[in-house]
């Protein structure tokens, strides 16, 4: 039987037995009072109306008329309380005998008479009332057998649930709890066995069942999967970066400590919710979920208030894809986005541009009077030189130009890092940018007997450009071209217009630049290695910033043994 069907039995029968017994307890007790108060109306006021009568009978020789006047009144009320069976002929025998005692009231056999009829009345009554104490007694005793079975069997049934109820309750669950206990220890095999078909035999069934599940889990790659997952995800958590999961709708999956850190939300504020949401009052995430723009070459490091100070981080998203199982396309997944921290880097990369402009420009000026000496010794007034000084003073000469070179290529980058470049940026004709590069370097070529040839598009419109700087661009360039070109061969310099952007070219014939290496030319202090050390490796790179300030784009094409082609292009001004 079902443990609700057996409560609902049990407490109902107790409840439809304490009702019976209420029942049974007000119905006996009405018996009783109504035993009784048939008692005191029928029996005994007659008892009072006869005292009162024998009492009156006794005064008449006192005072005759308020003796028979007050007979009379109990006489009439006894008249009309007549409820036993003889009660009414010895009544009526009464009336009958005290209309004869009010003509002749000094009869004394009438008062005999009378007296005789009161106590045939008084006696009729008495015998009335031990009657009807006998049926009260006997209602009495029938209401307490019934309450006292009814009581006792209400209290067998209380007792037998308070003694079997609790046990058949918690006996199952202490049981069950024992059990749960085992799983928790992952002892899948623990089994409930509970053999009555009631609720705790279906819970036992399924907690059964759940624990055969959870056995073939714990057996299953599944598991092995999980307990991977939280690898990872510990994992990560103990990471030094942070480090954020989106699935492919941009919910996001993950964040580890040190991503909440700088986010500066709980874990349960950011996990499974939407990053766009989030991202409406969090600059932060904001920044983060932004994709990156591809027009953009350049990727500045994120500035975020971490660990008590400014910090630097580089944000990396990784985009995640699979290809499922039967099907040759990829699918996105999600991105993960990871922020590593760069500021100890960046704080030494300040160091060393304060560092490199300090010494830049303190270079500046012996390198000057350098370059003044030379120009004093050259001159005839101050003295004739032999061949050997004049060789000497020559070598003195190409030095000073290198490091007046390198140290200008140096502070460039410094004011580039710092931010403190002035980029005069207006609308500047592309024809005069080329003149101005190709006079620059037309002695450096002629030296070399390298021929310049400009292929301009005609009727070019003006670019949004700062001349100066696109013109030392172009000059690097052509340097650097002619440096690497053998001698008596072409460079040329070409000029065109595509997607309304103006794009210079320097081509060159020489010996080109290994796959290997096309990447990182445009990189700080980068030289090929085997190629003539000539600079610093920073021409390139302070081109690359150069252009990259102005909105445009940089790269080269080059393939070894045939040449390169360097070229940049900037936006041309809309009239």
């Amino acid at each position: 039987m079902r443990i609700k069907t057996k409560l609902n039995l049990g407490v109902g029968l107790l409840f439809l037995l304490i009702i019976i017994l209420s029942l049974a307890s007000a119905y006996f007790v009405f018996l009783i009072k109504q035993d009784t108060e048939n008692i005191l109306k029928a029996n005994y006021n007659t008892l009072e109306y006869s005292r009162k009568m024998i009492s009156s009978l006794d005064d008449l020789a006192l005072d005759e008329k308020k003796a028979l006047a007050l007979f009379k009144e109990n006489l009439q009320k006894q008249a009309l309380n007549v409820t036993e069976t003889g009660e009414k002929e010895a009544t009526e025998n009464l009336v009958f005998h005290f209309a004869a005692l009010e003509k002749n009231t000094s009869d004394e056999s009438i008062k005999t008479e009378i007296r005789k009829a009161i106590f045939d009345i008084i006696k009729l009554n008495l015998d009335a009332i031990k009657q009807k104490s006998d049926i009260a007694k006997k209602t009495a005793e029938t209401a307490n057998f019934s309450i006292a079975i009814i009581g006792t069997l209400c209290f067998l049934i209380a007792f037998n649930l308070l003694i079997n109820l609790p046990n058949n309750i918690a006996n199952p669950i202490k049981e069950l709890t024992l059990s749960i206990k085992e799983i928790a220890n992952k002892n899948y095999s623990e089994r409930v066995h509970f053999t009555n078909h009631n609720e705790y035999g279906d819970l036992a069934k399924s907690f059964n069942t759940m624990a055969q599940k959870l056995q073939e889990y714990h057996s299953s790659n599944l598991y092995k999967l999980f307990f991977e997952k939280k690898r990872l995800e510990t994992l990560i958590n103990n990471m030094h970066d942070p480090i954020i999961g989106l699935d492919n709708e941009g919910i996001i999956l993950f964040a580890n400590d040190e991503a909440l850190k700088i986010i500066g939300l709980k874990s349960e504020e950011v996990i499974s919710k939407p990053a766009a949401e989030l991202a409406i009052s969090n600059d932060l995430i904001r920044s983060l979920i932004v994709k990156e723009n591809t027009d953009t070459p350049k990727k500045q490091p994120l500035k975020i208030y971490a660990h008590g100070k400014e910090s630097y981080f580089d944000k990396e998203t990784i985009n995640i894809t699979i290809t499922p199982t039967g099907e040759e396309t990829e699918i996105n997944i999600g991105d993960v986005i990871i922020l590593r921290n760069i500021t100890l880097f960046k704080e030494l990369d300040f160091a060393k541009t304060n560092f490199i402009a300090t010494v830049s420009h303190e270079l500046k000026t012996p390198i000057a009077s350098i370059k003044l000496s030379l120009q004093l010794l050259e001159n005839t007034n101050t003295g004739a030189m032999n061949d050997d000084q004049k060789q000497l003073v020559e070598s003195i000469k190409e030095d000073s130009q290198r490091l007046l070179k390198i140290t200008g290529e140096l502070l460039n980058l410094s004011q580039l890092e710092t931010g403190n470049i002035q980029l005069n940026i207006e609308k500047s004709n592309p024809y005069a940018i080329v003149h101005y590069a190709t006079e620059a370097v037309k002695v450096q070529a002629e030296q070399k007997q390298i021929k310049l040839l400009i292929d301009a598009d005609e009727k070019l419109q003006d670019v949004k450009a700062d001349s100066e700087k696109t013109g030392w661009v172009l000059i690097n360039y052509l340097s650097n071209a002619i440096t690497y070109s053998s001698e008596k061969s072409t460079i040329t310099i070409k000029l065109k217009e595509e997607n309304n952007e103006i794009v210079f070219q320097v081509i060159d014939t020489g010996k080109g630049i290994d796959a290997r290496y096309k990447d990182k030319v445009f990189d700080k202090y980068f030289q090929i290695p085997g190629s003539h050390k000539s600079g610093t490796g920073l021409g390139l790179a302070i081109s690359k910033e150069f252009i990259e300030a102005q909105n445009g784009t940089i790269g080269v094409e080059s393939n070894l043994g045939l040449g390169s082609t360097f070229w940049f292009s900037l936006k041309a001004n809309d009239k």
